[in-house]
């Protein structure tokens, strides 16, 4: 049967429609979870883990950046003081499989934005869908360098921090493994999300809800709320906090940037109907 217009569909026939990509992204992301956890041994020890061994690039680059600011130089210590334990019968088994659909999302990105994108594509015009055919390949970009970011960066700056960080000599660093995938989760999924940042005020940009302007005129306090956001997910030291903020910086440079664009397309699109 033929596909309906998007104009004819009911309410019903987008839910279903809605459905039907959701199962086939579910369905890539288990395909590519299932290899992943095959090949679960490699991302443990060699990806996971890896941060907690001090041969870790970052830590070589972040020991040299403290020593040149004269400023703390844990990162340049020989080993972090973290032993990794499993509390639970079914511990292991849990981190494995969730580990594993974990590393499916984030390796079948493309192609579960390219699905949401096929469902919400119909209802845009052809001009609209014409100059947003970079959409997919910019937005999986921007995905895959923050959650490049998260690992490379804001994840050894964590660990290295609350692993060396004692309150006492009489308590030892025996984490939880669930705590420790918890925390990698955390910081390379976040940095994904917030790295979409442009597209989303793409985005916002076309509905109306944001302008250039309004941009502008929070800027400062868009600047003390990434400060703020710094401080929670770094440690509480300057280099940490400017070395995460940065590149958060620049991303909302390049969206006031993008939403000038936007607007400045709309007003000709009016211009030319007039």
């Amino acid at each position: 049967m033929a596909k309906k217009n998007i104009n004819e569909m009911s309410f019903l026939d987008h839910l279903e429609d809605l459905r039907w990509h959701l199962i086939k992204i579910t369905l890539a992301v288990l395909i590519v979870a299932t290899l992943a956890f095959i090949f679960s041994r490699f991302i443990f020890d060699d990806i996971i883990f890896a941060p907690l061994d001090m041969s870790f690039p970052t830590y070589k680059w972040l020991c040299d950046i403290a020593t040149y600011m004269h400023l703390d130089t844990s990162f340049c210590s020989e080993t972090i003081p973290i032993i990794l334990q499993n509390r639970t019968m079914a511990g292991q088994f849990s981190a494995d499989i969730w580990t594993a659909i974990l590393a499916g999302f984030i390796i079948s990105f493309p192609y579960v934005i390219y699905q949401l994108w096929k469902f919400i594509s119909p209802g845009l015009h052809d001009n609209e869908r014409k100059h947003s055919r970079g959409f997919i390949v910019i937005s999986s970009l921007l995905f895959f360098l923050g959650a490049l970011f998260g690992y490379f960066v804001i994840t050894p700056l964590s660990i290295n921090f609350l692993g060396n960080y004692s309150i006492s000599s009489r308590v030892d660093n025996q984490i939880d493994i669930s705590s420790f995938i918890g925390l990698v989760r955390s910081a390379v999924l976040a940095s994904g999300i917030i790295f979409e940042l442009p597209i989303i005020i793409y985005f916002l940009t076309k509905i109306g809800l944001v302008t250039p302007e309004f941009l502008k005129k929070y800027r400062k306090y868009s600047l003390i709320l990434v400060l703020v956001l710094s401080a929670i997910i770094t440690p509480p030291d300057i280099a940490s906090q400017v070395i995460v903020a940065i590149p958060i910086l620049i991303l909302y440079e390049v969206s006031i940037i993008i939403s000038k664009i936007v607007v400045r397309n709309q007003n000709r699109k009016l211009k030319k109907h007039v």
